[in-house]
């Protein structure tokens, strides 16, 4: 069970999300008719680790060859706990279509975690720290939400909240004229995530339903009783998707025109729904070579048509390419039976009794 390798990068991203909310701050000072725009740094790490480069006197023939200047941002994961009061059914599952007909990847609800985040914005002087201050808290009520693509596989985006918990200050500056002073802020936050499994596309429940059946009989003793009647469903194209062309027009057609003039009718019938361009037409009578439609069918909008423009027929083999994403109909089959026959799930075929 353990062991099975499964990396979304959600924490990472979830990470990324919260540093986002932060990387455009910035500071102004205004002297006379000057202003000066200053971004203000931000970077991951603890804020001690900038404390103490704070301390440390620029040297050109070493690694710090330049001393850090405030202000400046850093954040941190400061725990992960686990949140009951968001837990779901973990038997339950989301599905997407795969990559392959009637294939399905499958993923079981997530388990939900709340990651802690502390936020330190250091600086010199206290209106600089204000002019950051107030750029954040007027967004945290006390939640912002930021939209994350937690599982890129099946396309999984969830609003994470980003809650803002407390607020604490420190002054830290102890009158030595040499010492730098230092006034912290600490922010602490609370991103309430989901974290998901491994993504499954073998397997129990990652095949897609493509035909529905349902029997039902004149007795209670469903095992020996024959079906009388069969209701059965299976998903329709709107449109063509095998760009199978079945004939041309023969002349130009308006937007209003309910009359089609084509090369060959023979392959085309009454009730058959054909596509010329991006409009789809029900064909609702047949004269030769001349059809009587119905334009826009299937919420597809009348347009017009050159002649030589090719007509395309929507039939079973488009079915077959229909995607549980896409836009479809249903086609219905109701079917009586006096026989003494019953419908066999296993070898999918009606038996005696």
């Amino acid at each position: 069970m353990l062991g099975t390798y499964s990396y979304h990068e959600i924490l990472r991203k979830t990470v990324v999300g919260f540093g986002t909310l932060f990387n455009n701050i910035e500071i102004r000072r205004t002297s006379g008719s000057r202003t000066e725009v200053m971004k203000v740094p931000l970077a991951y790490g603890p804020q001690q680790k900038f404390l103490a480069r704070l301390d440390q006197v620029g040297d050109l023939e070493s690694d710090n060859a330049t001393q850090i200047t405030l202000p400046r941002m850093s954040f941190e994961i400061n725990g992960i706990t686990y949140d009951a009061q968001r837990k779901v059914a973990p038997t339950q599952a989301i599905r997407v279509a795969g990559s392959t007909r009637g294939s399905v990847k499958k993923v079981f609800m997530p388990v939900p975690y709340n990651v802690g985040f502390e936020l330190a914005i250091i600086t010199k002087n206290q209106d600089d720290g204000l002019q950051i201050i107030e750029q954040i808290l007027p967004f945290f009520q006390p939640q912002f939400n930021i939209t994350i693509n937690l599982v890129s596989a099946i396309g999984e985006k969830r609003d994470v909240p980003v809650i803002l918990n407390s607020i604490s200050y420190a002054d830290d500056y102890e009158g030595n004229f040499e010492t730098r002073r230092a006034i912290i802020y600490t922010l602490t936050f609370t991103a309430k995530t989901y974290l998901f499994g491994p993504v499954q596309s073998t397997g129990t429940g990652t095949k897609l339903i493509t035909s529905v059946i349902t029997d039902m009989y004149d007795k209670v003793d469903t095992v020996n009783a024959p079906r009388k009647v069969r209701y059965q469903v299976t998903p329709e194209s709107k449109v063509d998707r095998d760009g199978s062309v079945v004939t041309t027009l023969t002349s130009s057609i308006d937007d209003n025109d309910g009359i089609l003039a084509v090369a060959d009718a023979t392959n085309i019938a009454v009730k058959d729904d054909i596509q010329v361009g991006n409009e789809v037409m029900r064909v609702i009578q047949k004269s030769g070579n001349a059809l009587t439609v119905t334009r826009g069918y299937n919420g597809t909008t009348p347009t017009s048509h050159l002649g030589s423009a090719n007509v395309l027929k929507i039939d079973a083999a488009d079915h077959l390419l229909v995607e549980s994403d896409d836009d479809f109909g249903f086609g219905e089959i109701f079917s009586e039976y006096t026989d003494m026959k019953k419908y066999d799930p296993d070898t999918g075929a009606d038996v005696d009794i």
